[in-house]
């Protein structure tokens, strides 16, 4: 489904955004940047299992509870679409994306969108733009996407986000981002399903800061992969345990909880992620020894 340019009207939240759904199937995110306060406040919304639905331009934020409720129940993303849009008597000021549990995806431009305005949708992904520099931002976004198919969804959302912001982006400039992305279980401690939630407000470059968000979403709130995970025999026990109450904790348990690096050692202590050693070996200590 690809809906074209729209001539302007009235609508002045200007917006470009990027929905999908990982290839595995089990994951669901929201990308999205704007001249305009605390975008992700309004336009991003996915629930694990179900999907995810971006709503923009003269944005109906209802959309987002009703339209999840609509994916949790099994309605396909067009129909899904369908029904928010038919039901709303400001339909000609909206945009919204919507991707399904399944993967399937649809786009909606209003004819009240002030232009260049429009998006594209094919299986996995729904992408769409109003007040942008021109059609080149969606098919960048779309390409950029394409392109980095071997990356976790945030990063491939990410990815996209940034090439469309490259392309020109929003024509009046920048201020705020956001990055949501969904999987059962995936958040902090298990207890939800938020792998990733990241905003910035207000900011010069947004998507840069967005950017520098995930890397320390990825560092603080993600475990290690196997390969940096290091085993911790006596010797090392000792000296994490030695280099804590160094740093006036009163073991490398104390250390972990302050520096909040609960996800990067394991509970038992039989592992520790090895960026972590290194920032715990190059700590000055009370007595000025590393």
């Amino acid at each position: 489904m690809r809906s074209g340019e729209r001539p302007g009207a009235t609508v002045a939240d200007v917006t470009f955004s990027i929905v999908a759904r990982s290839d595995d199937g089990t994951s669901w995110g929201v990308a999205v940047a704007s001249k305009f306060l605390a975008v992700g406040n309004a336009v991003p919304a996915a629930r694990a299992g179900a999907g995810a639905l971006a709503t923009q331009a003269g944005a109906n934020v209802s959309w987002k509870h009703s339209g999840l409720e609509l994916l949790a129940r099994g309605t396909p993303a067009g129909e899904t679409l369908r029904l928010l849009v038919d039901a709303d008597p400001g339909r000609a000021e909206r945009q919204l994306g919507v991707v399904d549990a399944a993967g399937a995806a649809a786009t909606y431009t209003g004819s009240g969108c002030l232009a260049w305005a429009g998006g594209l949708a094919e299986t996995g992904v729904a992408i769409q733009g109003n007040i942008l520099a021109g059609p080149q931002v969606v098919e960048a976004m779309k390409d950029a996407w394409d392109a980095s198919g071997q990356n976790p969804l945030a990063r491939r959302l990410l990815a996209a986000l940034a090439a469309g912001d490259a392309a020109g982006g929003d024509r009046r400039g920048r201020q705020s981002a956001a990055l949501l992305v969904v999987r059962e279980g995936a958040g902090y401690g298990g207890f939800d399903d938020v792998a990733v939630g990241l905003r910035v407000d207000d900011h010069v470059a947004p998507v840069g800061e967005l950017a520098r968000l995930l890397d320390l979403n990825d560092f603080y709130l993600a475990p290690p992969p196997d390969r940096d995970r290091l085993p911790v025999g006596p010797d090392l026990a000792a000296e994490l345990d030695r280099r804590a109450r160094d740093l006036g904790h009163a073991d490398f348990p104390a250390w972990v909880g302050t520096e909040n690096y609960e996800m990067r050692v394991a509970d038992d202590l039989s592992w520790i992620d090895r960026r972590v050693l290194e920032l715990l070996r190059a700590a000055r200590g009370r007595g000025g020894a590393g």
